[in-house]
């Protein structure tokens, strides 16, 4: 027998708890039970998101979610900033060239975070942009845009939107909606919030309601107007992820009773942990920016073929981690620490990293990652 450990980005583990909740009985999505139960989960995302405004559930990954945010918002003709420091902040630029939307691309080189005055500059020298398009941590790269630093500039703009992919930020990091000033905030069900994948969810300013009845978008499924109406009423749109939602509500339970700021303590002190166990190993680590506290990357020694070592930590060892994208494929590895994640799974994981380097040939001192991740971890208990 061997103990499978699933320590990538996404999908992430989902808690015993959540399984049970979702494999009850199935009930209508309808019905008055389903409404009290979809309420009470879209309350929890109010909380989570730290927002007054409805939280929107669409059953889609998460990319159904960016694709709402831009079809509802802008028209054919508009222009938007989209900040590309990875695969994902390409996505962005991507969905709005689909829906004619003419993306002005800010390139940041992976592990980078954009300097909020690029975005100011941008937006001082073209006045009709209607979007900055932006994550707030960009997952195959390992590291984290300055939103709150963004905001504070876009919000002072009566004609443009601040829009946040924070697919791998929502439940990881301090990312108050409302007080910032983030007029639409994107994340999925398989990332922090400890869910299979299947679901997005999706916040919405009044100022962004604003640019929803300007928009000339082509939408029929992702309508978010029609989705807000809904939600108010405990429904969705369309047919409803039932299982889903029971689980979500199980999950905003679990998190309310950890409390908000001890599950950002958490996934920092996670984070920091493996940071300083890869740097005891002497592994570069990708981010150069601002660090994800949801995943960490680290460059491969010279020699070590990053698929090789993904697909022996996850056959020999039971621990899967995350490769390298586009560029970065083959040369780094990625280790996740979100969601359903605590101490004893980032110790697993260096465990399994330093003995897959040692089994490639790098030489190290097996147990020194391990000792420097529990130092942080555990303190002098």
């Amino acid at each position: 027998m061997k103990k499978r450990y699933l320590l990538a980005p996404g999908p992430t583990p989902v808690p015993p708890e959540v399984l049970s909740a979702m494999s009850e009985p199935i009930i209508h999505h309808r019905s008055p039970e389903f409404a009290t139960i979809m309420k009470e989960a879209l309350d929890g995302l109010k909380w989570l998101f730290q927002t007054e405004s409805t939280v929107m559930i669409l059953t889609a990954s998460g990319t159904g979610g960016m694709e709402a945010a831009v079809s509802n918002l802008l028209s054919p003709g508009d222009r938007a900033i989209c900040v590309r420091g990875g695969k994902f902040g390409e996505r962005w630029a991507e969905i709005c060239e689909a829906y004619g939307i003419s993306p002005i691309n800010i390139d940041v080189p992976w592990g980078e975070s954009v300097q909020p005055e690029a975005i100011e500059s941008a937006l001082k020298k073209d006045p009709t942009i209607k979007a900055v398009f932006v994550q707030a941590s960009e997952t195959c790269s390992a590291s984290v845009h300055p939103i709150q630093e963004i905001a504070s500039i876009v919000r002072k703009r009566d004609n443009t939107i601040l829009v946040v992919d924070a697919i791998t930020a929502i439940g990881v990091m301090d990312l108050p909606v409302d007080a910032w000033g983030i007029d639409v905030c994107v994340t999925g069900s398989q990332k922090a919030l400890m869910l299979p994948p299947g679901a997005a969810f999706v916040s919405v300013s009044d100022k962004a309601w604003h640019f929803n009845e300007a928009s000339k978008c082509p939408r029929f499924y992702f309508n978010l107007k029609k989705e807000k109406a809904k939600a108010e009423a405990g429904q969705t749109n369309f047919t409803s992820p039932v299982a889903m939602v029971i689980g979500l509500r199980k999950v905003l339970e679990m998190m309310r009773e950890e409390g908000l700021q001890n599950v950002f303590a958490r996934h920092e002190r996670l984070a920091d942990a493996t940071r300083t166990a890869l740097r005891q190993l002497g592994l570069r680590l990708l981010a150069v920016g601002i660090p994800s506290n949801a995943v960490t990357g680290a460059y491969l020694p010279a020699g070590i073929d990053g698929g090789a070592f993904t697909k022996k930590l996850r056959e020999e060892y039971g621990v899967t981690v995350a490769g390298g994208q586009a560029q970065l494929k083959g040369k780094i590895f990625r280790v996740a620490h979100l969601g359903y994640a605590d101490t004893l799974d980032v110790i697993t994981a260096m465990a399994a990293v330093e003995r897959g380097l040692r089994a490639f040939g790098y030489p190290l001192e097996l147990g020194a990652g391990v000792r420097a991740a529990e130092e942080i971890l555990f303190g002098n208990k």
